[in-house]
């Protein structure tokens, strides 16, 4: 895997552009090589780079070990920071020289390297069978290198910081209705999708329709059912004022919600039903052997069983609309989605990646606190059942 990494890694750094420079965040720039790039950066820096670059590549030919997958960690991570600052070096050198207008962004290059890097330090960590703990604490230190060139102004000459920094306040509260979106369409699934799943599970005979119309929804294009649902929720709260006065209309926070938990339903539905199935009927019959009454035996036997089946649900519920909630932007719900748009509609494509590279990390960051939590979960290894309390 580190071989193939490092050969894809050279045609990356001889291929696409490092960065880019451009008079203005609208016109398309003109691509710089990493070499370029390097050769106006600082020698101590230029060095750091090539001898982290040269010491990962030998260490493909060394002894796979736990000290030589430490060292690909350490190089990887290393590499990472040092792309950025040759990044932020030769932005800030060509803003020296260029008008306050001009942009320096990040290119194809760069953005495949820290990738490359990303695999590498996956990789290597993997390799070291750490504790997750330990993973995330190697994780959280490789992110700190850059965020330490970022708290020192390293890269305030990029592009893409530029945009961060003339839209902090807006950025801001965009991230935290994001996350208010993706909240509440969460708390609604599991509302509704939990006790679904349950009585679809007691009464066999109409799960098939159920989850077919739940099938048929998944099919439906994201920005189709949110314009399906906002001449409803209009009528509705035109209907009723009491909906109105609280927030639901046919645009903005109500619709986004009402579409993200529609689209959640099935896997919450079908975890929660697959979950109870697979409960091992010599579990139920040792609860009713020891007493436990039909509620006790669904709530303290079955459901601690099926427990995996929905935190593997949710999981996939959370990611998806983490990434779905962009959509919402385009009927006013707001949140990174409406970064998003903006830059497209301005052609501004890192404004784009300003509100991309936060949805992408949401995700990231939520797919792996899942896969942490489900490993401990202490309904996915079965233990002995405790007698009931009378």
């Amino acid at each position: 895997m580190l071989a193939l990494l490092v050969a894809t890694g050279f045609g990356a750094a001889f291929g696409p552009a490092f960065v880019s420079h451009a008079p203005n965040r609208l016109v398309s720039g003109a691509g710089v090589s990493l070499g370029q790039a390097l050769g106006s950066a600082p020698g101590a820096l230029v060095a750091a780079l090539l001898l982290t670059a040269v010491s990962l590549t030998a260490a493909v030919f060394t002894r796979p070990t736990a000290r030589s997958h430490a060292f690909v960690a350490l190089a990887s991570a290393l590499l990472i920071a040092l792309l950025a600052a040759a990044a932020g070096a030769h932005a800030a050198r060509l803003a020296a020289v260029s008008a306050p207008l001009a942009r320096t962004s990040l290119g194809a290059g760069f953005w495949a390297l820290l990738l490359l890097c990303a695999l590498a330090l996956a990789d290597a960590l993997a390799a070291m069978r750490w504790p997750h703990w330990a993973q995330a604490l190697a994780w959280a230190a490789a992110a700190a290198l850059p965020a330490a060139l970022l708290a020192f102004g390293v890269l305030d000459d990029v592009s893409l910081v530029k945009e961060y920094t003339t839209r902090r306040d807006v950025f801001g509260a965009a991230l935290l209705r994001h996350l208010e979106i993706v909240a509440a369409s969460l708390a609604a699934t599991l509302l509704v999708g939990v006790p679904l799943g349950a009585a679809l599970h007691r009464h066999a005979r109409v799960s098939r329709p159920v989850f077919a119309v739940l099938n048929v929804l998944q099919t439906v294009p994201s920005i189709a059912l949110f314009g399906l649902l906002m001449a409803p929720l209009a009528a509705l709260a035109a209907a009723l004022p009491l909906l109105a006065r609280l927030g639901v209309s046919g645009v903005g926070l109500a619709p986004a919600v009402v579409a993200l938990t529609l689209y959640s339903l099935l896997p919450i539905v079908r975890g929660i039903d697959a979950g109870l199935r697979q409960v091992p009927a010599a579990a139920l019959d040792a609860a009713t052997g020891m007493g436990f009454t039909p509620r006790q035996r669904f709530w303290r036997v079955a459901v601690p069983l099926a427990l995996p089946a929905l935190w593997a649900g949710l999981r996939v519920c959370t990611v998806q609309a983490i990434g779905l909630a962009v959509v919402a932007a385009l009927i006013g719900a707001g949140g990174l989605g409406a970064i998003v748009f903006q830059g497209l509609l301005g052609s501004a494509l890192d404004l784009v990646l300003l509100g991309v590279l936060p949805v992408v990390g949401l995700a990231v960051l939520a797919d792996a606190a899942f896969s942490v939590v489900a490993r401990v979960l202490p309904g996915a290894q079965p233990g002995a059942l405790q007698e009931p309390q009378r």
